[in-house]
This record gives structure tokens, C-alpha cells and sequence, in this order.
């Protein structure tokens, strides 16, 4: 097999490396994130309900997001090897099967969300206008699914041959994209009509696919596609198809517990009322926006652990992960104590009234503590993604989300101990998550495994 050597894709294990990587995938997750708060923002202005159904109907977007999110981790990891093996003919073959992957998946989440899930809804809510605001608006969001997965499947190409700084053309063109329209469908301005909540709907899918184009021109102006050979075979590859399965379904379906898990945490906040719904949209924002730097350094393990096992140094991984680790726990310890010292700016935004404010402090400063205790399990549970062990991934992630629902069921449904309590589920679940992730990458049963 000839190898390419024009460009070394392989990386270091020093802090300017890890934060060369991080940074730009941070702003590259906080454009999406920012603009779901934005959607919150506008949508919040239309009253308290329509805040609370946006919160359900971003959830059960999100389930389908983080199928796409599966596929590019597991894609991400296989390009990330082979760029430290210096494989680099090997990589537009990975590419290719990746999209025609994600196309398929697009059309099943598509299929699935017209026929199956108003009936779903129709049992899950009390409301029955919360079911058709909901039904309505999916009916169109979901359509958003095709640009999404393709451009998830560029980030895993960027991501893992050490691009991320281009990352920001797409997202960027993508935030603005979605504000402008966000405020010219739902309030009928800037010469658009007046679509009220459905705007939204609209609005995103339309950004979705301005970022995709975006995101391929660079890809074509920068020749990357002429330097990774991504054009060169766009034939199936059975191999390279099977290797991206076995690789990707695990993570898929772990991601698929994590957020369906969410949905039904959601579901039950609905049974509450409508402030309780709408207070957790807001943690959601919260934990969305602020937890992008954290998802960044997830990101970065996985690309970053795989790559130099890739180059032969599996002795040094443990070095990398605690590299990581501390500054991920540096950037949540930040943004946890700026939430905790201005938490009314933060809730403010949503123009719900003071007493909603009120109520919703108490949630925050959970959601806030959360995040610091996720900062070191994400970073742990995708070294092990990066290791190619994603069985033991969708493992770790059946025991969390069975004590999970466990617990929000309990609090919510049965002792009725209100949003905050239940919000305490996210220390549980992220516990349950490091704890046998940092066990295991700690025992070096990962070690020899070949992908």
C-alpha cells in the first residue's frame, strides 16, 4: 500500500498541541449550542409553553444528533489511526463510506419521526396542545437531518487529520445564518412572514445546510480533498463499511440511551407543569453552551489518544489523559463560578419574570457543579473511545442510564421533590460514567487493541 508523506498528520503530547486541537472544536460545538439558545431566546418571548415544548422537541432532535454524533466518533477515531499510522491513502476510502452511512441514517430518523413519533408524543405528553406545537414543528426540523449528518461526517474528517481550525467557516456561517432568520420567521421581520414557533424550524434547517455548503467549499479552496485523496475511490468498500459499523454502533447506541434517557427526563419535568418544563429547557441551555469547552477536550482524547497509538505510544497515553483532564477541569471550574456568582444575568435572558428566576436558581447551581464533575468523566470515557474498545463504551453507559432513570423516575414521578433534586441525577450519571471508564483505561486491558 503506498503512503503519502507530503504532510505529517501525526500529533505531540504537549498543552499547546491539546489546546491547538480544543479551541477550535469548542467554537466549532458552541455555534450549534448558541444557536439552540438563541432559538430559546426568541421562542421564550412567545410565552411560557412554548419554552417548555421547545425544550421536549430540542431533546428529541438531539436523539437523532447524537446518532450522527456516534458515526462521527467511531469515523473520527478510525481517521485519527490511521493519520498517526501516516496511512493517509487510506483515509478518503473511511470518508466516503462514512457519507453514504450517514445518508441512510438521515432517511431512517426522517421515516421515523413522521410515523412513528406523534403517536409516541401523543402518549408521553398530557397536554395536548404541547403534542401539536411538537409534532408540528418536527415534522419540519427533522428535515435538518441530511445537512447535519453530512457536516458531522466533514468534522470527523477535520477533526481527525488535525484541521480543527477550519472548523469555524461552517459554524460560524451557520450562527448567522440562523440568528438573521430566527428573528425574521418567528416575528415575521426583515420582509420574512410570520411563522411564530414553526420559524424556528425553518430557521435551523436552512442554517444547517448553509453551514454544509460552507464547510465543503473550504474544504475544496483549502485542497484537502486533493491531500487526503478523498475524491480518488468513491466506490463501497465492504471493509471499510464493517470496520466503521463495528467501530461506530456502540457509541451510537450509547449516545442513544444517554439522550433518550434525557427525553424521558424531560417527559417527566412536562408531568410538572409548564415552568418546570421550561426551567429545564433553560439547564439544558446551560449545560449545552457551557459545557462546549468540555466537549472539546472529549473530542480531542478521542482524535488525540487514537493518533498516538496509531504512532506506537501506548505507554504515554496516561500522560495525555491527565494533560487533558486538568485543563479540562480548569475551563468548567470557571464557568461554574461565574453561573454561581451571576446567576440572575444568566436567567434573565429568557424573559421569564422574576418568579421564574427564583425558582430556577436553585436548578442552576446543580447543573452548574455537574459540569465539573463532567469535565473529568468525558475526558476519561472517550480515551477509551480512542482506545477502539466502544463495546465496553455502550456497557458503561447501560449501567449510568439504568440508575439514571432509576433515580429521575423516583424523584420526579413518585416523590414529586421538584426540578432541582432531579437535576441531581446529572451527578449520578456522570459518576457512573468515570468511575469504571477511568478503572478500566487504569487495568490496560486496551492495550494491543487493534483497528
Amino acid at each position: 500500500m503506498q503512503t503519502n508523506t507530503a504532510k505529517d498528520y501525526r500529533v505531540d503530547i504537549t498543552n499547546k498541541q491539546i489546546l491547538s486541537i480544543t479551541l477550535p472544536i469548542a467554537a466549532a460545538i458552541v455555534v450549534p449550542q448558541l444557536n439552540f439558545v438563541t432559538n430559546n431566546i426568541f421562542l421564550g418571548r412567545l410565552g411560557e409553553q412554548q419554552l417548555s415544548v421547545a425544550g421536549i422537541i430540542g431533546v428529541y432532535y438531539l436523539i437523532f444528533a447524537v446518532v450522527g454524533i456516534g458515526l462521527n466518533n467511531g469515523l473520527q477515531m478510525l481517521i485519527s489511526r490511521r493519520a498517526g499510522e501516516n496511512k493517509i491513502d487510506a483515509i478518503g476510502s473511511l470518508f466516503s463510506q462514512g457519507i453514504r452511512l450517514a445518508i441512510i441514517m438521515a432517511f431512517i430518523g426522517i421515516a421515523i419521526t413522521h410515523y412513528i413519533t406523534p403517536t409516541i408524543l401523543s402518549f408521553a405528553l398530557k397536554n395536548s396542545e404541547n403534542v401539536k406545537l411538537a409534532v408540528d414543528f418536527l415534522n419540519i426540523r427533522i428535515w435538518g437531518l441530511f445537512f447535519l449528518y453530512l457536516y458531522q461526517m466533514r468534522n470527523a474528517l477535520l477533526v481527525g487529520t488535525n484541521n480543527t481550525k477550519l472548523l469555524i467557516y461552517g459554524t460560524a456561517a451557520e450562527a448567522i445564518t440562523n440568528v438573521i432568520l430566527d428573528y425574521g420567521f418567528i416575528f415575521g421581520k426583515l420582509g420574512l412572514p410570520n411563522l411564530g414557533f414553526n420559524g424556528a424550524a425553518y430557521a435551523s434547517v436552512i442554517a444547517e445546510a448553509t453551514g454544509l455548503i460552507v464547510i465543503f467549499f473550504v474544504i475544496h479552496y483549502k485542497g484537502i480533498g486533493k491531500q487526503l485523496q478523498l475524491f480518488k475511490n468513491w466506490q463501497w468498500s465492504k471493509t471499510n463499511t464493517a470496520l466503521i459499523l463495528t467501530q461506530s454502533a456502540p457509541l451510537i447506541g450509547q449516545h442513544l440511551l444517554s439522550i433518550v434517557a434525557w427525553e424521558f427526563f424531560y417527559i417527566l419535568n412536562e408531568h410538572q407543569g409548564n415552568q418546570a418544563g421550561a426551567i429545564s429547557n433553560v439547564m439544558r441551555n446551560v449545560f449545552g453552551f457551557f459545557g462546549c469547552i468540555t466537549w472539546a477536550f472529549a473530542s480531542t482524547t478521542n482524535t488525540m489518544v487514537s493518533n498516538i497509538i496509531g504512532q506506537g505510544l501506548e505507554h504515554r497515553v496516561e500522560e495525555l489523559i491527565f494533560k487533558i483532564m486538568k485543563l479540562s477541569v480548569l475551563f468548567a471550574s470557571i464557568v461554574c463560578l461565574i453561573l454561581n456568582i451571576f446567576p440572575h444575568f444568566f436567567l434573565s435572558i429568557y424573559g421569564q419574570g422574576e418568579n421564574f428566576i427564583a425558582a430556577a436558581i436553585p436548578t442552576l447551581r446543580v447543573v452548574s457543579s455537574a459540569l465539573v464533575l463532567m469535565s473529568i468523566a468525558v475526558v476519561w470515557l472517550n480515551a477509551l473511545t480512542g482506545t477502539g474498545q466502544t463495546k465496553i463504551n455502550l456497557i458503561i453507559e447501560l449501567v449510568a442510564i439504568t440508575l439514571y432513570c432509576t433515580y429521575v423516575y423516583i424523584v420526579l414521578e413518585k416523590l414529586n421533590l421538584g426540578v432541582a433534586v432531579g437535576w441531581g441525577s446529572e451527578w449520578l450519571y456522570w459518576g457512573s460514567m468515570l468511575i469504571p471508564s477511568y478503572l478500566y483505561m487504569k487495568s490496560g486491558k486496551w492495550k494491543g487493541n487493534k483497528v
